[in-house]
């Protein structure tokens, strides 16, 4: 891949029981695992199934009917839907990811490579759980989203030297979005799930605050105090230790996010120093799996969002407070323009 490409964000809508839920994405499925199969067999060679069904029982049996219905709808057996997309044990290249919380406004860069990145923006409604937003992981996970009541998640890698059998972040941001209305429900969930790799998960809800939960698979710790900004490393006592050995990266971009803080920024102005592409926000590393694919905004009072693919991006608005009264049209695709020379 050299020169500008487009990147193109499926945007789907999926409703129903969970298992319905699966067949519907599995009817869009087929080429997105012809793409992926071979990486993610490969990623999920130690992924043990009966005890990720065992935890998932446990933890949210509904993203086990979920799958069932992916199994369903691709002839694929259970055994191997779960290996796929579980996200229980595997093993995930390094990535990046910045988040910037403040007046009521939660502002998200990904960045990944596109040859692993699933370009899904799903809209959900199911029966038995709560309404969300939020981009898509190896299908049923989330990379980042906001529920119904408000309550948005984030991921950030830090570290996969200190893994165990755990769940990948993406699995958990999906059931804590399935399950909890607000950031203290979330915390204590977060704290009940076994977690694979070292993670920051951002936070925010209607009340305007916002956390860093510092998550590693023998601790997690929760951090309160004025907790606006989120990178990809560690800063409480118990957990520095786990940190990359290089991390002035994402020192780096936390140092200019802090200057943000003394300013007053309109939606379209924080979009701009996110999305913007000689922002020190933003990043063209797409082959090191560190360019950046997608720019959010959610707004848990408004139920509003904003999203940009690529850079220098029109962002396109959407009311999720429309989409769950049944009033809100959506497209198909959003396109965007990433440069990967």
């Amino acid at each position: 891949m050299t020169g500008y490409e487009e990147l193109v964000v499926k945007v789907e809508d999926v409703k129903g029981s969970y298992y319905q839920i699966g067949l519907q994405q599995s009817k869009g499925l087929l080429s997105l695992l012809q793409m992926q199969k071979d990486a993610l067999l490969h990623l999920t060679r130690s992924t043990n199934t009966q005890i990720a069904k065992q935890l998932l029982q446990k933890h949210c049996p509904q993203l086990i009917n979920e799958m069932e219905g992916l199994s369903a709808g691709t002839a694929l057996s259970l055994d191997i839907v779960l290996r796929l997309y579980s996200g229980y044990t595997i093993t995930f290249p390094e990535m990046g990811c910045t988040a910037f919380m403040r007046d009521g406004m939660y502002v998200r860069n990904y960045d990944f490579s596109p040859a692993l990145y699933d370009a899904r923006l799903v809209f959900s409604n199911p029966e038995n759980g709560y309404a969300s937003i939020g981009f898509s992981q190896q299908i049923v996970g989330r990379l980042d989203g906001m529920n119904e009541y408000g309550l948005v998640v984030g991921l950030h890698f830090v570290n996969h030297e200190h893994s165990e059998e755990g769940f990948i972040a993406s699995t958990i941001i999906r059931i804590l979005l399935e399950q909890c209305k607000t950031i203290e429900e979330a915390c204590m969930l977060i704290k009940e799930i076994p977690h694979g790799y070292c993670y920051n998960y951002s936070m925010t809800d209607c009340s305007g605050r916002a956390i860093v939960v510092e998550a590693s698979p023998q601790k997690q710790v929760i951090k309160r105090e004025n907790s606006f900004i989120c990178t990809n490393h560690f800063e409480s006592i118990q957990l520095i230790e786990k940190n990359k050995k290089m991390i002035e990266g994402s020192i780096h971009r936390k140092q200019f996010l802090t200057k943000l803080l003394k300013e007053e920024l309109t939606t379209t102005a924080l979009y701009q120093h996110f999305n913007t592409e000689n922002s020190p926000l933003f990043y063209h590393n797409y082959k090191e799996y560190f360019g950046t694919l997608h720019t959010i905004i959610y707004q848990p009072k408004t139920l509003e969002i904003l999203v940009g693919i690529g850079g220098n991006a029109q962002p396109t608005a959407f009311s999720f407070k429309e989409y769950l009264e049944g009033a809100l049209m959506l497209p198909k695709e959003i396109k965007g323009i990433i440069y990967t020379n």
